[in-house]
């Protein structure tokens, strides 16, 4: 009988899922593993009745997490929907109560930089007669606004999220990008976040993974940080974004863990650290039953996190959601399960039960080497 790769790896998966269930503590906690190793945990939170709205979740957060991040309020599209119309009500809800908890705060995104993810408005924005001092007035005002209300309270931003194509590791454009040229804009973002945050730590963030399908997304964004380097770019560290799936089989021999340690040994080469900033699992390749998918997701999980967390570089490890019923793998996913059932990519079930996902992140916490002074 010939047994493929998928076969072999839920196998594998339900073993460990097993041994992990035996040594699960009750009192474990993520933030408590990995603060021992001097890395931050964090949750990606939305201001919505069945996350920042439910108690219980918000419960699970702070005891599970030293960081809360906002998954869509401190975007600009809902910072400021209309020009000069800022609404800072929903993140402040968040980051207050987050401040009650002993939370830190983490910002996401100053600039979503593909156009379609900023404001409509922007689009058909009168630049004058000048466009490309508008678009620096314009950017200037926006991130000013922003970093200067939240002040000292978010001691991290993502400054530029993914402003490289997967498609061909172009950059990406958009109203600003028209006017001031790609590098020219994402770098004016970062000197500007740095006036305005300089205590803050400034982040570039996208998703780029180490499979076959994603090596010009690396490169375009490898390109992209040599560019920005080279101007001196106050860029501090790299988002990895991290919706890894069964394309991120990054097992010892697999050539996506071999790609990927190659990425991180070039960014880290530049002297740029590391977060995982979005982490999840896309089962979507997984089997139905949910006893092997979720052991599949556990060993997927783990394999990735270990070689990840093994760069001392990493200084942040923040899920997109904690449990299933609120992950956006639900409702986003470009490329659902074909057999119609619902994604179990995060830590907890919809009943905030943890499932085999938690111990493999947290093993992985354990296991992890110190981080870097």
């Amino acid at each position: 009988m010939t047994i493929d790769r998928r076969q072999a790896l839920c196998a594998l998966a339900a073993a460990a899922a097993l041994s992990y269930r035996n040594v699960h503590a009750a009192q474990a906690t993520l933030k408590e593993a990995a603060a021992s190793r001097g890395l931050r945990v964090g949750n990606a939170m939305a201001h919505a009745p069945d996350r920042f709205g439910n108690a219980a979740y918000r419960a699970l957060t702070a005891r599970q997490c030293g960081v809360i991040v906002c998954e869509n309020e401190t975007k600009w599209q809902a910072l400021q929907p209309r020009p000069g119309a800022y609404d800072f009500a929903a993140a402040d809800a968040m980051f207050a109560w987050a401040g009650r908890e002993g939370l830190q705060r983490r910002g996401h995104t100053l600039v979503w930089q593909p156009g379609k993810w900023l404001p409509a408005w922007i689009e058909s924005h009168d630049f004058g007669a000048r466009p490309a001092a508008g678009a620096e007035r314009l950017l200037a005002t926006h991130i000013r606004t922003v970093t200067e209300h939240f002040g000292r309270d978010v001691y991290s931003w993502d400054v530029v999220n993914e402003a490289v194509d997967p498609a061909d590791g172009a950059l990406r454009a958009n109203a600003f990008t028209r006017r001031l040229g790609a590098i020219d804009q994402i770098d004016l973002c970062f000197r500007l976040a740095r006036t305005h945050a300089p205590h803050a730590q400034l982040v570039y963030n996208d998703y780029m993974r180490g499979d076959a399908g994603s090596a010009k997304h690396r490169a375009g964004v490898l390109k992209l940080l040599e560019a920005l380097k080279a101007k001196g770019t106050p860029v501090d560290a790299v988002g990895l974004q991290s919706h890894i799936g069964s394309w991120d089989d990054v097992r010892d021999g697999k050539d996506a863990g071999r790609e990927w340690r190659r990425f991180l040994d070039a960014v880290t080469g530049m002297g740029y650290r590391l977060l995982i900033t979005e982490f999840d699992v896309n089962d979507r390749e997984l089997p139905g039953d949910i006893a092997r998918r979720d052991a599949g997701v556990a060993a997927l999980a783990k394999d990735y996190l270990d070689l990840t967390l093994s760069y001392p570089q990493v200084t942040d490890f923040v899920m997109w959601g904690m449990a299933d019923h609120v992950s956006w793998l639900r409702t986003w996913d470009e490329a659902p399960r074909k057999d119609g059932l619902t994604m179990r990519g995060t830590p907890y079930d919809e009943a905030l039960r943890p499932k085999p996902l938690f111990d493999a992140i947290l093993a992985a916490l354990r296991a992890m080497p110190p981080r870097a002074a």
